[in-house]
């Protein structure tokens, strides 16, 4: 490295520590600095985890999605956990994944962008520093990357040694979803054997129907000997939120060729309605690297307030750079985002809008389990669609937490899970998630909201 381009660097990653003059929410009270430390120097010493070329490439294909010529599906996990990380769940949520894409795609004829919230999403803001049950309080838990959900002093106490545990898990992760999307398994031929072993059930059954048209459309394609060898393999990136700073920082890097800075945790970020003060450090530091930018607003985001989250994250106005994540609630959507839309595209800027349907629709069941109602769900969706309509701007993409599994966490859909079902299989350590047929209804519904003119 020539010492011009060690000053770059050097001058780069000044800036970017900017953040730590600054305040940072939703960050653990580690009761050991050294051992953090030492954690940090481990991070920085292991490879990328994703290059900075992915991630460009990633930042093109949004920009096509902010064009409307395209469309964004990303989803995964509310929080992944180490123990979860096995070859079979990690396999269930990416088919899951490429089934909705499917539907996506050959029921809106377009572009999809295929984003797992994957390999890096282990950590999770709380609203509240502890947790109380009977005479007992402890810290609460915020995500395998920081301590343990296991009710006890050992597991609460925050431990800096999973900060390199999360790195490992993520390489064995992305190590298996690039096998996956490249290695045969993505093929499109193998539309009907990516629903083997699920239980029958509508949402199943129109997916068969749908797979066999895509059967015969393969076959078309082979008797007039089209060459079909990019149905063999797909993209597929990852993203998390960006909320732990000491697990983010080690692993940014300045990319060879520019001299710019990339946080190589993941191909897409993105900053919480938690976090996403401008003044705060998380914003602060996500401004300083070129990976493609997400920012969660909730129901009480102005125009304003979005304006200056895109002076200071995308000052450039370039395609694809930032993502907004609208989380509203089915109650406020409709009153809420048509404001916001116009206010911004009146202002001449174009960032990506799609929605998190899932966070402003929580509830708990009398039974005592958080849920989510899934026609509350399809309600926000509509919602999302129906305001860009009306505004005459684009609607480009979705942003949900899925699992692979027949969980029983979300009320509702044609499987009609009730309070009393819950139980059965209520698997999630955080917040409920759609199971894999809740997942495909959804997709089916996008894909007819997307048909609409």
């Amino acid at each position: 490295m020539t010492s011009h381009t060690t000053d770059t660097a050097a001058r780069a990653f000044a800036e970017l520590d900017a953040y730590r003059a600054l305040e940072a929410k939703q960050q653990p009270s580690w009761p050991d600095p050294a051992a953090v430390q030492a954690a940090s120097d481990e991070l920085a010493a292991q490879p990328p985890l994703v290059f900075a070329g992915e991630a460009d490439q990633l930042r093109a294909r949004l920009a096509a999605a902010a064009r409307g010529e395209a469309f964004l599906l990303q989803g995964g996990d509310c929080a992944e956990t180490f123990a979860a990380a096995t070859a079979d769940k990690i396999r269930d949520r990416v088919k899951t994944l490429l089934q909705m894409a499917v539907v996506l795609t050959y029921g809106a004829s377009m572009p999809v962008i295929k984003v797992g919230r994957m390999a890096g999403q282990f950590a999770k803001p709380r609203s509240s520093d502890s947790e109380t049950r009977g005479d007992v309080t402890l810290p609460a838990f915020r995500g395998d990357l920081v301590n343990g959900y296991d009710f006890t002093p050992e597991s609460r106490t925050a431990d800096p040694s999973r900060l390199v545990q999360g790195y490992h898990v993520s390489a064995s992760t992305l190590n298996l979803i690039r096998a996956f999307t490249q290695g045969g398994f993505a093929d499109l031929r193998q539309v009907h054997a990516w629903n083997q072993g699920f239980v029958s059930n509508p949402a199943n059954q129109r997916y068969e129907s749908l797979a066999a048209e895509i059967d015969r459309a393969v076959r078309f394609m082979d008797a007039c000997g089209v060459d079909h060898s990019e149905l063999k393999q797909t993209e597929f990136y990852v993203s998390h939120e960006a909320l732990l700073l000491d697990y983010e920082r080690p692993l940014t890097r300045v990319d060879s060729r520019t001299g710019e800075l990339y946080d190589t945790s993941g191909h897409m970020l993105w900053v919480g309605e938690r976090t996403r003060d401008l003044d705060g450090a998380h914003v602060e530091f996500l401004s300083h690297v070129r990976n493609p930018i997400g920012v969660k607003l909730g129901p009480t985001a102005t125009v304003d307030d979005a304006l200056r989250l895109i002076d200071k994250l995308d000052p450039e106005r370039e395609p694809g750079r930032l993502t907004f994540i609208t989380r509203m609630g089915a109650g406020k959507i409709r009153d809420v985002l048509p404001g916001l839309l116009a206010g911004v595209r009146d202002a001449g800027a174009t960032p990506l809008w799609i929605t998190d349907p899932m966070h402003g629709n929580g509830i708990t069941s009398s039974t005592g389990y958080k849920t989510r109602r899934f026609d509350d769900v399809m309600d926000e969706l509509r919602g999302f669609f129906e305001a860009h309509r009306e505004v005459g701007t684009f609607p480009g993409g979705i942003h949900v937490e899925l699992t692979g599994d027949d969980v029983t966490e979300c009320l509702g859909g044609s499987e009609n899970i009730d309070e009393e079902a819950l139980a059965t299989r209520y698997e999630s350590v955080c917040d409920p998630r759609l199971n894999h047929r809740q997942s495909l209804e959804l997709a089916f519904q996008v894909a007819e909201e997307l048909k609409q003119p």
